[in-house]
């Protein structure tokens, strides 16, 4: 997440400063147009005042004023004053010629008719000048105003900002109980607000630690007392196998028992790694991938005892690989027993290549709202088959994912399943 406002928070910001900017100009435009035109009107009312009361002194010979901002013409009742024609063609009162500055002023009295024009370009340069300069004084107010307000809403989200980042980047299963939010990393403009959700999330972080601790524990010491008497029932049937004078039908159950301890000790291993999988990683060495596949699949081919599948290994390349042998037997083991459960007559292919292992099979396949939950713990697709616990895949994947592989599963409904284990990461593939 990046340490500053959001986007959509400057994008207010910014529209906000626009709208603002445009309230101004044309609310100072609006004003100084307001205000010239009162200015004018006065002025010229102030002017005909003034001539008025001059011609009720001095009679129908006064002479009108004429400057260079003021131009006055007087036509007596009688008549006989030459008056310029858009002067003269404007009606009472007073009358604004913008394209021209000019301002007219039009009264009948009985009298005569006073028409008085005034060249209101200088006005109109020193209102466009004060305007100018209120647009600019309004415009440095509100680049201030948004200013202080963006800094104080910058401080207010910004350790927001980075608390969600602390947070994203914490991961509880490194096993520290002191969790990574540490409060000191945070600006020092902290409101009260702030301060609460930083400790608030600190609890909770190390709440989250303590039960994943306790967790990985339970599941390691568990793990470690199911040994012992599995290790038991495997010793004591190897032993009662090993009897000349045991009956076949005695033989098959202990058989039975036997490839039941397996699968148990399997599921153990593969719990111990999980449970250690940020303190202790499991031993890796060297190991061929076509080897121990082979095994796995020997191991499996009692599973299809009495059903008309056959199973075949191909093996296209001979990769080698530093890993767990224990994991890659797990995961292998895991999809080639899966692929043995559900499929009741046709073919398994178990293939080696040189970047996986794929294991193809003719079986129930699964819909594609299946394949979306095959990964969830306890879920199985065949729900109401005897055959397995529904997390065996569930722990392949956390164990591919651990080591930094990929499983992918293509199925489609009563025609088979493909799962494919690639051990390159996703990036290089």
């Amino acid at each position: 997440m990046p340490q500053g406002l959001p986007r959509k928070i400057r994008y207010a910001f910014v529209t906000q400063g626009l709208l603002l900017t445009l309230a101004v100009v044309f609310g100072v435009s609006l004003v100084a147009l307001f205000t010239r035109d009162a200015l004018v009107r006065q002025w010229l009312m102030v002017e005909s005042e003034a001539f008025w009361n001059r011609q009720a002194g001095e009679g129908p010979a006064i002479v009108p004023p004429a400057t260079r901002t003021l131009q006055a013409y007087f036509r007596p009742a009688q008549g006989g004053t030459r008056i310029p024609p858009y002067v003269e063609s404007l009606p009472e009162g007073v009358n604004y010629i913008y394209r021209s500055h000019q301002a007219v002023l039009v009264q009948r009295r009985p009298e005569g008719v006073l028409y008085l024009v005034l060249r209101t370009a200088t006005v109109d340069r020193l209102m466009g000048m004060s305007a100018a300069a209120m647009i600019l004084l309004g415009l440095l107010s509100a680049l201030a105003i948004t200013s202080l307000t963006y800094r104080k809403s910058r401080s207010i989200v910004l350790p927001v900002n980075r608390l969600a980042d602390q947070v994203a980047r914490w991961d509880p299963t490194h096993g520290d109980l002191t969790p990574p939010l540490a409060a000191a990393s945070l600006s020092g403009e902290q409101s009260r607000e702030v301060r609460a959700l930083s400790q608030a999330l600190n609890g909770l972080a190390a709440r989250v630690a303590e039960f994943v601790q306790r967790e990985r524990d339970f599941t390691r010491d568990a793990s470690h007392e199911l040994r012992t008497p599995l290790t038991v029932i495997r010793v004591a049937s190897d032993m009662v196998l090993a009897d000349p004078t045991l009956s076949p039908q005695g033989r098959r159950p202990l058989e039975r028992i036997q490839r039941a301890a397996r699968d148990m000790e399997a599921v153990i291993d593969a719990f111990l790694v999980l449970a250690r999988e940020s303190a202790i990683a499991p031993v890796s060495q060297d190991l061929e991938v076509a080897e121990i596949v082979s095994e796995e699949v020997e191991k499996a081919r009692p599973l299809l005892a009495g059903k008309p599948v056959e199973m075949t290994l191909s093996v296209a390349a001979s990769p080698h690989l530093f890993a767990p042998p224990s994991v890659l037997a797990m995961v292998v083991r895991n999809l080639i027993q899966n692929a043995c459960n559900f499929t009741e007559k046709g073919s398994i292919v178990v293939k080696v290549d040189a970047d996986g292992v794929a294991v193809r099979d003719s079986g129930i396949g699964m819909s594609a709202e299946t394949l979306q939950h095959v990964y969830d713990p306890f879920f199985r697709a065949d729900a109401f088959s005897p055959l397995g616990k529904g997390f065996g895949l569930t722990i392949a994947n956390r164990l591919v994912r651990r080591f930094g592989w990929r499983l992918r599963l293509d199925s489609v409904e009563r025609k088979g399943t493909v799962a494919t284990l690639r051990f390159t990461p996703e990036a290089s593939a």
